[in-house]
């Protein structure tokens, strides 16, 4: 740990960008060639490594940064991205001041809700906008929602007051972004700056419209990606045959013969956990946080349930005697606290061959066409497997814990035909 003054004595040699001088916990003290002294944080969320700036040495002292890199840590046992609580509080602060100013004119405007000015830039507009929405989203879309507002809107048009921005101002800004090539992330930028305007509108007085409208017939064009996929059932035959031949750690080579078997999100499966497997009733649960859903769905959600088929139970009991200690059923190679990479089976579908024709997020796909065109069974319980929220008949959300029954049988059925297509029993039924 350092010392006042160690800090205080810090230099960074001239031959180096910079010199850092660890504390504890992640916290460290980094030095510049010109002698500036800043704090910073070192931590992990969701996979990545992130810094979090603590201030500037001697303004910020020593037991200063300590105490804001307990609070960060809080934060993040809590569930909270330090880094994105931090623009959260920003965007508090802002809405704080425009309160203030509000009131000042209170005895002007007389009203029940206080509309908002006409001068007001778009960028207030649309960090009052996301203050609204970022509640209701996971961390990592609210980060990405933020980071476009910031990257492609702001920088051209965020200081303009809305009220007085073009259509062909706003188009500008959205051609600079397909300048680099990003089409995609042009069209959502439209669709972001549309939905701060349908914000706006309704303050904005009559005189107002939303100009994003007729826009997107201006961009170019783009043709969505999507995972590659084989769906031709004797192309898949030949693919589980060259699963079935792979020569990679047991770890990866188990994931990649679940793949297809189970046919669920790269990330749910490769985060996996013994704790979520009952061996003995041939079931998968994963927790309701765990999914693809709305911030407020992953928290009052049911868990997703997968039926598995005797194959797949057969690879667990497998591989339990290696990994069955830990907490991950597929933990990575440098640390067994953490799950397996998300590059780990796409890699070994590029080592037996098939890289370019089949996406581990593909072989939903796969089992999605074939379920239906080879073995003509039923969508909503193909669909309740996927994990896909799907409308009945009087537009009522599917619940995802019905057809368990049909589920049973239709993962059993698709692992069969597995088998099938190979020629061969792909997956060993002994158990180790």
């Amino acid at each position: 740990m350092l010392t006042d003054a160690q800090c205080k004595n810090a230099v960074c040699p001239p031959d180096k960008k910079q010199a850092r001088f660890a504390d504890s916990d992640g916290m460290y003290l980094q030095v510049s060639p010109a002698g500036s002294k800043r704090w910073f944080l070192k931590y992990r969320t969701g996979g990545k490594e992130k810094q979090l700036a603590l201030g500037s040495y001697p303004a910020v002292s020593l037991s200063a940064a300590r105490l804001a890199r307990n609070k960060a840590k809080e934060q993040k046992v809590k569930g909270t991205d330090p880094v994105l609580a931090r623009k959260l509080a920003k965007i508090a602060q802002a809405q704080e001041q425009r309160a203030a100013l509000v009131q000042a004119q209170a005895d002007k405007e007389a009203k029940a809700v206080v509309q908002i000015e006409q001068g007001d830039t778009f960028a207030v507009i649309a960090l009052e906008w996301y203050g609204k929405q970022a509640p209701q989203w996971s961390d990592s879309h609210a980060q990405r929602m933020l980071r476009q507002l910031e990257r492609d809107l702001f920088p051209w048009i965020g200081q303009r007051p809305i009220a007085e921005i073009t259509p062909l101002e706003l188009l500008a800004a959205l051609h600079k972004v397909e300048e680099r090539g990003a089409l995609e992330t042009a069209d959502r930028a439209l669709m972001l700056a549309r939905q701060v305007w349908e914000y706006w509108l309704p303050t904005a007085g009559v005189q107002q419209r939303n100009i994003t409208e007729g826009l997107k017939a201006r961009l170019t064009p783009y043709r969505g990606k999507s995972f590659a996929a084989i769906v031709e059932p004797r192309r898949f035959g030949e693919l589980m045959r060259a699963i079935h031949t792979y020569k990679g750690g047991p770890v990866v080579r188990t994931a990649l013969q679940l793949a297809p078997l189970l046919y669920q999100r790269p990330g749910n499966l490769r985060m996996m956990e013994w704790a979520e497997i009952d061996l003995d009733g041939a079931l998968w649960t994963i927790p309701s946080m765990k999914m693809k859903r709305l911030k407020v769905d992953k928290e009052n959600g049911q868990p997703h349930v997968v039926p598995l088929p005797t194959q797949a139970v057969a690879l667990l009991r497998n591989i339990h005697p290696l990994t069955g200690h830990g907490q991950y059923v597929f933990p990575g190679e440098r640390s067994h606290d953490r799950p397996l990479s998300d590059n780990s089976v796409r890699s070994a579908l590029y080592a037996l061959g098939f890289g370019k024709e089949q996406t581990w997020h593909g072989f939903r796909a796969s089992a999605r066409t074939m379920l239906v065109d080879e073995l003509n069974l039923d969508p909503l319980a193909i669909e309740a497997n996927l994990a896909h929220a799907v409308k009945d008949a009087n537009g009522r959300s599917y619940n995802r814990t019905q057809y368990v029954k049909q589920r049973f049988d239709m993962v059993q059925q698709w692992a069969d035909f597995l088998d099938t297509l190979a020629g061969r029993n792909v997956v060993s039924l002994r158990a180790a």
